[in-house]
């Protein structure tokens, strides 16, 4: 009914009695907002993930159009809780079997995506609404974002595909791993080589047959990301072939 219609105010009024002065600062600092960093300019409120998550169901019954208002707040965190609302309400549709919700709720996401500028906010949320929604579908969103000019479009790119990598589709990631290769961005290289580390969860060979072709041309944190759960030889070997000039040492017991 219209009169129990949760209002961008309500929201807004009973999250931000979470606020924590103290912890803002450090989230600020944490999340890269000083001149020049990626979180550039980004306000904090100081409220903790477990805590919105708690107030994501607490408002899980929002309209798509105060969920919209929500994403596009100046603070971080109430950006966070409008798009793990919309997360909720995507899996609750598929539950419920409704594809029209699905659909708005996908396209509201992407109207909103320049709200979705840093690298939390992408982590916890495309995958389960991008991912979920292009799973053995048209992909070629995801290869224009992968060579998009914005830093969080391309890492939405990537984290899109953990959808598919958790049902054992590797084609699209691979792909888009490929794409990103020679990404000037830190957060790319993390991204893909977690990326590809999932990849070899599931399937060591599929993931050494990527690592043959492009090892030598992946930045070095990029390979570390995907080499990271490999036997600690292997790990080296990988390392020493990527160019050191000193082999790796192999720490011995004493």
């Amino acid at each position: 009914m219209l009169k129990n219609k949760i209002t961008l105010k309500q929201i807004q009024s009973q999250f931000r009695l979470e606020k924590n002065p103290q912890l803002a600062l450090a989230l600020a600092r944490f999340f890269k907002t000083g001149p020049g960093q990626y979180g550039e300019g980004d306000q904090f409120l100081g409220i903790k993930v477990p805590t919105t998550r708690k107030y994501a169901k607490k408002f899980l019954s929002a309209n798509l159009a105060t969920t919209k208002q929500l994403v596009r707040s100046r603070f971080h965190e109430e950006r966070l809780l409008a798009l793990i609302i919309l997360v909720m309400q995507y899996q609750k549709a598929v539950k419920e079997n409704d594809p029209a919700k699905r659909e708005l709720i996908y396209q509201t996401y992407i109207a909103c995506r320049a709200s979705i500028n840093n690298w939390d906010l992408v982590d916890v949320t495309t995958l389960h609404i991008v991912g979920a929604h292009l799973f053995k579908a048209d992909c070629s969103l995801l290869y224009a974002w992968a060579k998009s000019k914005n830093l969080w479009e391309r890492r939405m790119a990537v984290l899109a595909t953990f959808y598919f990598i958790g049902r054992n589709d590797f084609s699209h990631a691979l792909k888009i791993a490929k794409i990103l290769l020679q990404d000037p961005q830190d957060l790319i290289h993390k991204a893909v080589g977690w990326q590809l580390r999932e990849i070899g969860k599931r399937d060591l060979k599929v993931e050494e047959n990527f690592l043959k072709k492009h090892a030598h041309e992946m930045p070095r944190t990029m390979l570390r990301y995907a080499i990271e759960k490999f036997p600690e030889k292997k790990r080296l070997s990988y390392l020493y072939k990527k160019g050191n000039k000193k082999r790796p040492r192999i720490a011995r017991p004493f």
